[in-house]
């Protein structure tokens, strides 16, 4: 990209951690607007951080969103024509993506997010605190609003968001491999077919995140490379995944929902203890954590082939998750506090002395195992973005700005999800800040080495692709 992109319009970001921290010098490089019509509205100080952008004319806010001030403060600094970016936890997404429909005004968010006090509360069905009925409420909103209604993209951060670019390229590539028609489809049904047809039964979202600290974690500290409130309000969440056609029974535990598109299934315990087999070029096999993620089912819906009504094809969609190892530590200390927080949190940023975060899709099935992604490394992520960000940050924020500047471009859409958009047009944009971007082989399968010290009796060797396979028990 070399032309600045042109806007007329403001932009309100919503929340200022580590993503608006690295989206914020991105605006800068590539809009072609003054910093005055940007503002950032965050619940806590972190002005420190935007100095540099408060001195060209950003205003800075601090002022907690909740319900009874939401429609106020909104309107106080965006209206028709314009950009909201909410880059928050706890600020409900529902709520400004239907204040946005009816005052013209463009959104985006990373996650569904909702009000504070929902994923760890009790008295909230568990069926109800999963990704799954986030989305399913999310589209249902969609459908009230009237055809043209302002573009709302939901779940467009790294993942959910990069990742189903990743997939489609994923696709096309293992398609031309087994000498199918690899011509890029033009509709979902085409897509879903493609991905049938290529005999893909597992799509795993496989990131282990090699990053080193020269600082490490410390006792009664959590450690992590991006938002810890977010990372640890989704582990908290039942563990969630996309189900497979292909699957011949339901997991322990287990749960299919009622209402909905129905391709996803949830495990009643939280995706913190939740362990599963996966793979990644550079790090490895490595066992993972299974946190809900919105693309999960997104994935496993846009995928889906059906036949008079009925779905016939449908891949096993999940997140499986190595976070840098100071963080897998936090994660173990959270458990054994019974899910009460540490007192003590950090995000690690110039700490970093060494190593990648390598974030792609692992497709697997009749072919064996292809994997492609970003393995993005901390030299180059402070190469093109700054000293003090980590790899982590931009594999978020570069989607972000590429469906910012997909949604000025299509105002009219009502809600999308990163599968609707062009994963072409996505990728060209991220490029830049990804670091390489591969595609990998593998003859990796959860069955692979096993067996090794002692005998694992309940592994189906006939079909290495059932879920149960990839699932640790301990």
């Amino acid at each position: 990209m070399s032309a600045k992109f042109p806007y007329k319009g403001r932009i309100l970001m919503i929340g200022y951690g580590s993503v608006g921290r690295c989206t914020m010098p991105l605006l800068e490089r590539h809009f072609d607007m003054p910093m005055s019509r940007i503002t950032v509205v965050d619940a806590v100080d972190n002005s420190a951080d935007a100095a540099r952008f408060i001195a060209q004319g950003l205003n800075y806010v601090v002022n907690p969103l909740v319900a009874g001030n939401l429609a106020k403060t909104l309107s106080k600094y965006v209206g028709k024509g314009d950009l909201i970016l909410n880059l928050s936890v706890e600020v409900s997404s529902l709520a400004i993506i239907e204040w946005c429909a009816k005052n013209g005004v463009l959104y985006l968010d990373t996650c569904i997010e909702p009000w504070a006090g929902y994923y760890d509360n009790a008295e909230i069905p568990e069926e109800e605190r999963t990704n799954y009925f986030l989305r399913h409420s999310a589209l249902e909103l969609g459908k009230k609003f009237k055809k043209g209604s302002p573009s709302a993209l939901v779940t467009h951060g790294a993942n959910p968001g990069l990742i189903s670019h990743f997939i489609k390229q994923a696709v096309l590539d293992i398609a031309r491999f087994r000498g199918l028609d690899a011509k890029k489809p033009t509709t979902r049904e085409g897509w879903a077919k493609l991905m049938r047809d290529c005999g893909v039964k597992v799509i795993h979202v496989a990131e282990h995140d090699l990053q080193v600290a020269g600082v490490p974690k410390r006792p009664n500290e959590f450690v992590n490379t991006w938002s810890i409130p977010g990372f640890v309000g989704e582990g908290c969440q039942p563990a969630e995944l996309g189900w497979g056609t292909h699957e011949k029974k339901l997991p322990d535990n287990g749960v299919e929902h009622k209402v909905g598109c129905k391709a996803g299934i949830f495990l009643r315990q939280p995706g913190c203890i939740t362990e599963v087999r996966s793979w990644t070029p550079h790090g490895g096999p490595m066992i993972a954590f299974l946190i809900t993620h919105g693309e999960a089912i997104s994935t496993a819906d846009y995928f889906s082939v059906s036949e008079k009504g009925k779905p016939v094809y449908r891949p096993t969609v999940h997140y499986a998750y190595h976070p840098c190892n100071d963080a897998v530590l936090s994660v173990r200390e959270f458990q054994m506090k019974n899910y009460k927080m540490q007192d003590d949190v950090r995000l690690l940023g110039e700490e970093i002395v060494e190593g990648i975060d390598e974030l792609g899709a692992l497709l697997m099935g009749d072919f064996g195992a292809y994997w492609f992604g970003s393995q993005l490394s901390i030299h180059e992520a402070r190469r093109v973005m700054g000293p003090e960000f980590n790899a982590t940050s931009p594999q978020i924020a570069a989607p972000v700005l590429a469906g910012a500047m997909w949604l000025i471009e299509h105002p009219d859409r009502g809600v999308v999800e990163p599968e609707d958009l062009d994963h072409e047009y996505i990728l060209e944009i991220c490029r830049p800040y990804l670091g390489p971007v591969v595609g990998c082989w593998s003859d990796w399968s959860p069955l692979k080495d096993r067996d090794v010290l002692f005998p694992e009796p309940n592994l189906d060797r006939k079909d290495p692709w059932q879920f149960e396979n990839f699932r640790v028990r301990r």
